[in-house]
């Protein structure tokens, strides 16, 4: 198949008019076969989202293949070619049964490919707990991971600690070589956090939700982030942050450092109504989603929805957006070499958007969709 004249996204974030050549379900230097008139339109690599929990009335967490299956078919239809869903606080046994399913789950045809899983809690402050279940907390548990590792056959590439936590800068260290650790729903200050950059953290899930505001005087982990992480997650629903400190992050850190998560939970493509996270009840009212005394739950966007959000309504460049929505994510999970761009040998997930950033095709794997 042949793309002709699409105005690509380049691997250093700016666009070029080219012709863009798909055969065997990868880019590839040439080939002959289907002419797609692409005049006008932007092509972007397919997006990755290494941070969500569920759509379509299903939850990641649900441990069933019917779950995730309805699950990456409806990211595919989005948009997200590869997906690293994440767990929600619950005891070993429950997150064991949900790492079953995934190592058990096969990419479908009109699907997007399970890259990861995302393990969000159960390492977490009780201060910064958020929506996650304070009756399933438990200390950083270097063993504990190892165990539920070897149950997902090693999908788990992101494991989210609170440094703060007792024995919470030892697990970091522990498992800093086997893992991606990202600094999640913490209280933690600005040493604190230092410390477990230093001890091999890399990453901060969901920049300034759950965790102590930036102060001049008590810069905190958003503070220590900007010193020292190799990535920050942000969520652009509208929801989550203000434009103004969306436009922010992406000068402190730069777009190479930015990584724009959807943190969708079930009700994502579904009605305004009642649903679940992390077994808590949530009310869902337009891209709202809350707990019962208010707390955010989640989101009800998708990360298509969130880079053009981004990009329509906060006045980040699209360059810089496809790079935080797609390269970024890419490369954190370690999988560059597949995703995040348009470039042979990588897996043939593209879109083709118009001017508004409307979708006009979508290809998965090379076959349009």
């Amino acid at each position: 198949m042949v793309i002709r004249n699409a105005n690509a996204f380049q691997p250093d974030g700016t666009f070029r008019v080219t012709d863009i050549f798909l055969a065997d379900g990868k880019f590839v230097e040439s080939s002959a076969g289907e002419t797609v008139d692409a005049d006008g339109l932007f092509a972007i690599p397919g997006l990755v989202d290494l941070h969500f929990h569920g759509c379509v009335g299903y939850d990641f967490c649900d441990g069933s293949q019917e779950a995730i299956s309805a699950i990456a078919k409806y990211e595919a239809s989005v948009g997200v070619g590869a997906i690293c869903p994440a767990t929600m606080t619950y005891p070993e046994d429950k997150i064991g049964q949900i790492a079953d399913a995934a190592a058990a789950y096969h990419t479908e045809e009109d699907g997007a490919e399970l890259v990861g899983i995302n393990m969000e809690g159960p390492f977490i402050a009780a201060a910064k707990k958020g929506a996650q279940n304070a009756a399933y907390l438990h200390a950083p548990d270097a063993e504990m991971f190892r165990r539920l590792q070897q149950r997902a056959g090693g999908l788990f590439k992101l494991c989210d600690i609170a440094p703060e936590v007792e024995g919470g800068l030892d697990c970091i260290q522990s498992l800093a070589g086997e893992v991606r650790v990202s600094l999640a729903h913490t209280a933690s200050d600005y040493d604190t956090a230092k410390a477990a950059f230093e001890a091999g953290a890399k990453q901060v899930t969901h920049l300034y939700n759950a965790m102590q505001p930036y102060s001049h005087r008590a810069p905190g982990l958003i503070g220590a982030a900007c010193d020292f992480a190799e990535s920050v997650e942000l969520i652009a629903d509208g929801v989550h942050v203000h434009p103004a400190a969306v436009r922010l992050t992406f000068r402190a850190f730069g777009d190479h450092r930015v990584i724009l998560i959807s943190d969708s939970m079930m009700a994502t493509g579904m009605p305004d109504g009642e649903y679940s996270l992390g077994g808590q009840a949530v009310h869902v009212s337009g891209n709202l989603a809350t707990l019962a005394d208010g707390t955010i739950a989640g989101s009800a966007t998708n990360l298509l929805d969130c880079m053009r959000t981004a990009v329509r309504k906060m006045g980040v460049p699209l360059g810089s957006a496809v790079k935080a929505a797609s390269t970024n994510p890419a490369k954190a999970l370690g999988l560059y070499d597949r995703f995040g761009s348009i470039e042979p040998g990588k897996t043939a997930n593209l879109l083709l958007l118009d001017e508004s950033l409307e979708v006009k095709s979508i290809f998965l794997r090379g076959k349009r969709i």
